[in-house]
């Protein structure tokens, strides 16, 4: 985000960003093959993995949209981008990203305490 905002390397920082995404889909898929019932709460922490991963992948895809308009002409003024609708959409999905993984690490860290297995802080997910 800090190259986006500072107009440098923005093909990197889109492509970075569209592989970002491609992972997190990934995950919600990998999520979805996975036995969890015998999780605690294994619903509800998969449905708030589910909804953090594929709004990750939409900020993610909203922001390298927003690098790619930053590229154009008169994308960047003084060295810096333009803010423009792709990225209030990448701002309100990572918002509902980071809901939905405060939820999912509330969820997670009693029963991986309770089991000796690893505690995830939120951003973490």
């Amino acid at each position: 985000m800090q190259n986006i905002r500072a107009c440098k390397s923005l093909g990197k920082a889109a492509a970075d960003l569209r592989a970002a995404a491609k992972q997190r889909t990934g995950l919600v898929r990998r999520l979805g093959e996975l036995k969890t019932d015998r999780i605690p709460d294994s619903a509800e922490l998969n449905s708030a993995l589910k909804s953090a991963w594929r709004s990750s992948a939409s900020a993610d895809t909203h922001y390298a949209a927003w690098a790619d308009q930053a590229a154009r002409k008169k994308g960047c003024h003084k060295g810096k981008a333009k803010p423009t609708k792709q990225l209030a959409a990448g701002n309100r999905a990572s918002g509902s990203a980071t809901i939905a993984k405060k939820k999912a690490a509330r969820l997670w860290n009693p029963t991986a305490k309770k089991y000796g297995l690893e505690e995830r802080p939120y951003g973490s997910l």
